[in-house]
C-alpha cells in the first residue's frame, strides 16, 4: 500500500505508525483497500523540498508537501468503478518536509502528529484527483480531508 523514504532526515517510528494509521484510514474511506495501488511517502528535508519544488513546478522556494499522482481523476475514478487493477499501480508520490510540518504545527498552535496527519490525507487527496485552487474545487476536498482527521480523532488541539 505505501512505502516511506527517508531523505536527509532520521527514521523514526512515529513517523511510520503515523503514514499507517492515515493511509489505513485514507484508502478504505475511498474503497480502495483491496486495489493493487501504492503511494510513495517521501520524508524530507528543506532543501530537498525546495529542489523538487524548483525542479516539477518551477517555484523556486520550499513547501510543506507536494503530491505527484499518475492519474488523471476521470481515469483512476474509473479503474476504482471497475475493479480494474490487474497489476499494481502506483497511485503517486507524496513528498513532506518534516522541519515545515514542525513549524506549522506551532504556527497554528496544534499538535505535530495533527500537522503530519494533515499532510498526508492532504496529499493523499491530491493523488486521488481533488484539488483546492478553485472554490468549487475545494468544497469537494475539504470535507473529505475533515472526515479523515475526525474518524482519526486528530483535532486541532
Amino acid at each position: 500500500m505505501y512505502e516511506i523514504v527517508y531523505q536527509g532526515i532520521e527514521e523514526k517510528k512515529e513517523y511510520e505508525e503515523i503514514v499507517k494509521k492515515v493511509l489505513t484510514e485514507c484508502f478504505q474511506e475511498e474503497k480502495i483497500e483491496n486495489t493493487k495501488l501504492s503511494i510513495t511517502i517521501i520524508l524530507t528535508t528543506p532543501e530537498k523540498i525546495q529542489k523538487a519544488n524548483k525542479e516539477y513546478r518551477n517555484i523556486d522556494h520550499v513547501t510543506d508537501v507536494l503530491s505527484f499522482p499518475m492519474f488523471e481523476k476521470e481515469e483512476l475514478d474509473s479503474k476504482i468503478e471497475n475493479g480494474n487493477f490487474e497489476h499494481e499501480d502506483i497511485l503517486g508520490d507524496i513528498i513532506i518536509c518534516m522541519q515545515k510540518v514542525e513549524e506549522q504545527a506551532k504556527e497554528y498552535e496544534h499538535s505535530f502528529e495533527r500537522e503530519f496527519c494533515y499532510m498526508l490525507v492532504h496529499g493523499f487527496y491530491h493523488l486521488m484527483g481533488y484539488d483546492h485552487i478553485q472554490e468549487e474545487d475545494k468544497v469537494k476536498m475539504r470535507p473529505k480531508e475533515e472526515k479523515i482527521l475526525a474518524d482519526l480523532q486528530v483535532t486541532r488541539d
